[in-house]
């Protein structure tokens, strides 16, 4: 199943170097794959991966390992925001 995937602020420089100027990958993943299982091969910092969103819904972080995705899901993630 296809799933839209994107990655901001620092988090851009895990993705392949085609798609770091769009932030965007479109990505061919299991039906079963948990957010946990597709983002594994990008090999993000856990600490790192902060706001979880699927179209625009909050993924709380105990519901990442088993949280699935449906055809033509946008998952989108964000690195803690610092700021002062």
């Amino acid at each position: 199943m296809k799933i839209t995937f994107k990655l901001f602020a620092s988090l851009t420089d895990y993705l392949p170097a085609q798609a770091r100027y769009s932030n965007v990958l479109e990505l061919d993943v299991a039906l079963d794959a948990s957010i946990s299982q597709i983002i594994e091969p990008f090999a993000l910092p856990p600490k790192m991966v902060h706001l979880v969103l699927i179209n625009g819904k909050y993924i709380e972080p105990e519901k990442r390992p088993t949280q699935t995705l449906s055809e033509g899901d946008v998952l989108a993630i964000w690195p803690p925001i610092a700021g002062g």
